[in-house]
């Protein structure tokens, strides 16, 4: 019986992930954080369910705890998947503790350096035969799973653009959110008009039309790892952009307003006052919609030399929105626990799955996308 320790177990995106592998037999799954409570709870409800055939139990783990690498080895964990965010700021004591326990390790973080740098750990991971992923989440993994599939139909690429917007009744995260506020109004370098300039956190709002069941929505900067991993991976010419907003404009508006603030230096870090804001917007919760997108265009050359567009865009309809940034983790657990092929070593969740494989968890959540191509002459 194989073992996977979910760190975070019972959070926004940890509690999708248990109950998705739930389903697996011969699986023992030990749902993981620092409230025993919270972590019965969940396992209580799963165990009640006819689709659970894996066995569940908890543990009280603080990942920052002295005792932490002795606790983990002492569960000797085939699998640790690692949600316990914010990631902006931490250290690799989790995924160096798994390597040096013998298990692999799967992350969602979202922050530039942690993921960028996860390579740094490539020699120690494959010294102990395991894999380490960061990033297994919408970005960069799912992300560069929708640019690899139109890859080969490009000579060239000019351009990417992704944005991701949420409905507002969609589960917010403490973690995410304690995220984004860490470089609201801060700078970070983007690859734009073929150079690296500065950018600032939620700043440069604009409105971009989802089409389909979403619409318009404000859209503002995120500093997210595809921003450095793409230009070189696909050796885009021009730029490589992400935005993402809050659906109701007064909301998005307001963290704009924030960005200012912090970018003139009124106020140095917003992430103090998560809780606080995390509240007051919640008060908002009955407005707006459940209704999420995600938009990836791509734009370059195809094989012929005419200008090409590929125009990718995710609904999720029916408030299935915060289950997107599991797949890519769950898809790469379940390789791994069914002993696919999966290189050992340490790296970015770039090009490690495609859509073929995330797109039967997109119909079972009733989530959809659209494809749209457009290709001219040049002059």
């Amino acid at each position: 019986m194989k073992t996977v320790l979910v760190l975070g177990g019972y959070g926004n995106f940890g509690k999708r992930i248990v109950e998705n592998l739930c389903d697996i037999e011969q699986l023992n799954i030990v749902v993981a954080g620092r409230s025993s409570v919270k972590a019965n709870q969940l396992i209580s409800q799963l165990q009640g369910s006819s689709n659970t055939k894996a066995t569940l139990s908890g543990a009280v783990i603080d990942i920052f705890s002295a005792g932490f690498a002795q606790q983990l080895k002492q569960i000797s964990p085939f699998l640790v998947i690692h949600t316990s965010g914010p990631f902006q700021g931490q250290d690799y004591r989790v995924p160096e503790a798994c390597i040096q326990a013998g298990a692999h390790y799967i992350d969602l973080a979202d922050d530039r350096r942690f993921v960028c740098d996860i390579g740094q750990l490539d020699a120690k991971a494959k010294s102990s035969g395991v894999t380490v992923v960061s990033g297994a989440s919408s970005v960069p993994g799912l992300a560069s799973a929708v640019i690899e599939q139109y890859l080969l139909q490009f000579s060239s690429i000019t351009a990417i653009d992704l944005a991701i917007a949420p409905g507002n009744k969609a589960e917010r995260g403490l973690a995410t959110v304690k995220a984004i506020l860490s470089y609201t109004g801060h700078p970070f370098a983007v690859f734009r008009a073929g150079q690296w300039q500065d950018a600032y956190g939620w700043m440069d709002s604009t409105v971009f039309d989802f089409g389909g069941i979403v619409g318009k929505r404000y859209l503002a900067n995120v500093d997210v790892p595809d921003l450095e991993l793409f230009p070189a991976r696909y050796n885009v010419s021009d730029r490589v952009s992400f935005q993402a907003g809050l659906e109701l404009p007064f909301l998005h508006l307001s963290m704009v307003v924030m960005a200012y603030l912090s970018k003139v230096g009124l106020v140095k870090n917003w992430a103090g006052l998560s809780k606080p804001i995390v509240g007051a917007s919640n008060v908002f919760l009955p407005f707006g919609t459940d209704k999420g997108a995600m938009s990836v265009r791509i734009n370059g050359f195809d094989k012929v030399g005419k200008d090409k567009t590929v125009n990718w865009t995710l609904y999720a309809p029916k408030g299935n929105g915060p289950y997107i940034p599991t797949l890519s983790t769950i898809i790469l657990a379940r390789k791994l626990i069914d002993n696919s092929s999966v290189d050992t070593g340490a790296k970015p969740c770039v090009g490690l799955f495609t859509l073929v494989d995330i797109e039967p968890y997109f119909d079972h959540l009733d989530i959809y996308y659209t494809e749209h191509f457009t290709e001219e002459a040049q002059g």
